[in-house]
């Protein structure tokens, strides 16, 4: 694959992202669009250690650990988000 054609999908997957993040009423919503966001983030780090650094996989790495992170930050969210629910019986953003 060619290296314009995945940065202009990650630049589109990083925008719904921030426009998602920027718009959402909802908290699960919100971080379904955080994790499209580190999504984006990931793919650049893997094409561009494809592209200049084949033998040493920095970027393949990093991007497993920024997922480890992003799963651990879902998690927490979720049960942030499931207990505020428990208790307002809504999950709006004010």
């Amino acid at each position: 694959m060619m290296l314009e054609h995945v940065l202009v999908l990650s630049a589109y997957l990083f925008s719904i992202g921030i426009y998602g993040l920027f718009t959402s009423q909802n908290m699960v919503r919100a971080l379904m669009c955080l994790g499209l966001i580190l999504n984006a983030i990931n793919r650049n780090f893997v094409t561009f250690s494809d592209l200049f650094d084949s033998h040493q996989l920095k970027g393949d790495i990093f991007s497993i650990f920024v997922i480890t992170i992003a799963a651990a930050e879902t998690a927490i969210g979720l049960a942030i988000v499931s207990s505020i629910y428990r208790n307002r019986k809504y999950t709006r953003i004010n």
